[in-house]
């Protein structure tokens, strides 16, 4: 990347305040991911009925996790071809952005699918 001719160089504090954003949707997704785990794991132990459930939850994680790694990957990409600073905080803010609004719509589709083997697992057998 250059500027008139240079390299362009992030400001010390913009890189921070770009690594303090990332390691917060970072941790965010990894809560997210235990959190389901975890419930995946109790349903899991539930018995045959719930298996098909839980099976479904590991997959919804491992399509969650592949997505936002496959997210991170092209922001990084995009960064490294940012022409300037405004560029860089402008594909900064999309990127965050977008990961809350990902993270909202997974945790609200693995809210669903708990719910849903939830249901199947209290259903008195036939």
């Amino acid at each position: 990347m250059t500027e008139n001719g240079r390299a362009f160089e992030m400001p010390k504090e913009m890189r921070s305040m770009a690594e303090a954003s990332f390691e917060q949707a970072r941790k965010a997704f990894e809560k997210f991911l235990a959190s389901a785990q975890a419930t995946a794991g109790t349903l899991e132990e539930r018995g045959a009925t719930v298996r098909a459930g839980a099976k479904d939850i590991g997959a919804k994680v491992i399509s969650y996790a592949e997505k936002n790694v496959q997210s991170s990957l092209d922001y990084a990409q995009s960064l490294l071809h940012a022409k300037d600073l405004a560029e860089v905080m402008r594909l900064h803010s999309e990127f965050v952005q977008a990961q809350m609004r990902a993270l909202a719509e997974q945790a609200n589709e693995m809210g669903q699918a708990v719910s849903k083997a939830a249901m199947d697992a209290a259903k008195p057998k036939s």
